[in-house]
């Protein structure tokens, strides 16, 4: 499927914020999924993925996450220079305002001809704990998070009730959590602390897949990358997508 891409800076409570928009190149409506990004915003492995989930009949839309924190465009190195800004940002930026740019997206979604009105989500790194911020809006039906950092810390700067576990029940889509045994950032210890929440909340619609990977086993540059368990990650992610929004 032919896809075409496109830039929209859209307005924010808290800014400009440049969103990357993938989709179809066809006639017609179709779903859409929210995109987000690594801490380095999107660098051409995020843009690769993003316009391979836009061949399969998705509009897919990645914003800058931290569009209040750096000039429009900006796009970090997979470097020390660039981890460490990334890390800065995301612990500068206060997590209720990814509420609001969920819902800038779903606003400028809602105003296009093309789009069929069905909405996932989807992310890696602290992109995966941002699909599953995403997840609270009642428009997301299903949402796939690939090795989502910070869902067991208070890491991200908070109000109280404001970090996303303690928001969990209120998600009525579908989720996927897709993590890597040898990710050091996210312990087995700490998944199945992460597991155990899970389980014991009711009516919570999720799938737990554990995979022998690293840390950004999805991400198509360097040397952890896995093309072999990406392919894996990549099947559920659609398979999820397809059966809630298509």
């Amino acid at each position: 499927m032919l896809i075409t891409s496109e830039i929209v800076d859209l307005d924010t409570p808290t800014g400009v914020m440049r969103t990357y928009v993938h989709r179809p190149k066809q006639d017609g409506k179709v779903p859409a999924v929210l995109f987000y990004s690594e801490i380095f915003q999107q660098t051409g492995p995020i843009e690769r993925a993003a316009r391979f989930l836009a061949s399969h009949g998705y509009a897919v839309l990645v914003p800058e996450v931290f569009h209040e924190l750096n000039p429009i465009g900006t796009v970090l190195g997979y470097d020390d220079a660039g981890r460490d800004k990334g890390n800065a940002d995301k612990f500068a930026k206060d997590v209720q305002s990814y509420d609001t740019d969920n819902r800038a997206m779903i606003e400028f979604l809602n105003a296009q001809p093309w789009y069929s009105g069905k909405l996932g989500a989807a992310g890696f790194c602290i992109g995966g704990h941002l699909a599953f911020r995403a997840a609270l809006q009642p428009e997301v039906k299903a949402t796939a998070c690939f090795y989502a950092t910070d869902l067991h810390t208070n890491l991200i700067p908070n109000q109280p009730g404001q970090h996303s576990m303690e928001r969990v029940n209120e998600i009525k889509g579908e989720l996927l959590m897709i993590w890597g045994k040898q990710d050091p950032h996210i312990p087995g210890d700490k998944r199945a602390e992460l597991y155990n929440r899970f389980a014991n909340i009711p009516g919570l619609n999720y799938t737990w897949h554990e995979v022998n990977g690293q840390h950004a086993f999805m991400r198509d540059e360097g040397e952890r990358y896995d093309a072999q368990v990406a392919g894996i990650g990549y099947q559920l992610a659609l398979h999820l997508l397809g059966n809630a929004l298509k």
